[in-house]
């Protein structure tokens, strides 16, 4: 029988899985264990045993499940559909076949964004945080300015380039007020229009938006890329 094909049955996390999930959400948001025991409202060494994979009480996992925020306090006391090792192997296979990895870098400043805006003509800006309305505005902005300046920006002066990077300069900064933050990658890809010549090679850019301080390092991309030429 093929387990990869049959859905994981609903089970509890064990103390292993649980270590990691807290361990996991903790470094997002940067913490230490003592921060995360201030927060939660409960001991440092009740955080480490917690980290350490040692059995924990449904109120201490209630406990961290509002200092991370969660909706539902009992989300680290409910049974999930975890998948089997052998699931898991056969997603992360088909991950990477359809995707690709590529190193990130954080967009602190106009210029850092308006180069990397200018290596190619495919860009793709998406978010990946839950936005103020605010937040939302400045980035709907920021993103019709680079898909803009993307499709022109050879007709720029390096004197008139200047005052774009200013202009994006505030738009971050913007951004940066609502406690959001970009990173940016880039990728060459080898294109060929049906029937057309040989294929020639392309740069992609990546702008993704994320919860300022919890910035991913790298992104994951969809391998086959759509140009509409």
């Amino acid at each position: 029988m093929n387990n990869t094909a049959n859905p994981a049955e609903p089970r509890y996390l064990t103390n292993e899985e649980l270590a990691g999930v807290v361990k996991v959400f903790r470094e997002m948001r940067q913490w230490s264990q003592e921060q995360l025991a201030e927060i939660a409202r409960v001991s440092a060494r009740t955080v480490q045993r917690v980290e350490e994979g040692q059995p924990s009480s449904v109120d201490t996992r209630r406990a961290l499940a509002a200092a991370f925020g969660f909706e539902d306090i009992d989300a680290l006391n409910k049974p999930y559909a975890i998948p089997t090792k052998e699931q898991q192997e056969a997603e992360k296979a088909r991950f990477e076949k359809e995707r690709v990895t590529l190193k990130a870098e954080k967009l602190g400043t106009g210029k850092q964004l308006g180069k990397l805006v200018e290596l190619g003509a495919g860009l793709q800006i998406v978010d990946a945080v839950e936005m103020s309305p605010k937040a939302e505005e400045v980035f709907a902005q920021l993103t019709d300015y680079c898909t803009e300046y993307a499709d022109c920006d050879e007709l720029y002066s390096a004197t008139d380039k200047l005052g774009v990077y200013a202009e994006l300069d505030e738009l971050l900064s913007a951004l940066d007020a609502e406690g959001v933050t970009l990173v940016g990658a880039s990728r060459e890809v080898m294109l060929k229009v049906q029937g057309g010549e040989s294929p020639w090679k392309e740069t992609v850019i990546y702008v993704v938006a994320f919860a300022k301080g919890q910035e991913a390092e790298t992104l994951a991309v969809a391998k086959e890329v759509n140009f509409k030429l």
